[in-house]
């Protein structure tokens, strides 16, 4: 098995593992594609002339930042393996937040990740409503909470101290 290619840029719309999973299946899909029509151009006699499938935004995205070509039988061959790879070894920074995150902050701070931890982390969301607010965060090495649930108990002595003031 060869390594995973290091200079493969992620687009900040693939968040997730899921979102990787999807990108490899496309690829699959599209390969099949290809080879099929490359079979029947072969078996009538005629030159290959690949007649593209409609591409998603997020393969779009990842075949233009990587300046690949699809249509080359080598280049998918690679960048199948390479993607089942990131998927299974893209480290994976864990957030919980108090509520769903909407799609561009995701893709804001997957974009923050990658240039300032890994260029290949992967977020991994869930939802937690007593957290009040802010995030939980987990990596493999740390666990950091920075919620304000987390805030107020660390602050629970300044806060009664500041409730008794006001009531005196």
């Amino acid at each position: 098995m060869s390594e995973t290619k290091t200079d493969y840029q992620l687009p900040s719309s693939l968040v997730g593992r899921a979102d990787l999973a999807r990108l490899l299946r496309e690829i699959e899909t599209v390969d099949s594609d290809l080879e099929a029509q490359k079979v029947r151009s072969s078996s009538n006699g005629s030159k290959v002339a690949y007649h593209m499938p409609l591409l998603s935004q997020a393969l779009s995205d990842f075949l233009n930042v990587n300046k690949i070509d699809i249509t080359n039988e080598q280049s998918r061959m690679l960048v199948k393996e390479q993607v089942r790879s990131l998927k299974d070894k893209a480290p994976i920074v864990h957030m919980t937040f108090a509520v769903e995150a909407d799609p561009d902050s995701l893709q804001t701070l997957v974009a923050w990740l990658r240039e300032n931890a890994h260029p290949h982390a992967m977020l991994s969301i869930g939802l937690q409503p007593n957290l009040i607010g802010g995030v939980y965060l987990r990596t493999p090495n740390h666990v950091h909470d920075y919620s304000m649930r987390a805030l107020f108990e660390n602050s629970r002595d300044v806060l009664i101290k500041e409730i008794e003031g006001l009531a005196g």
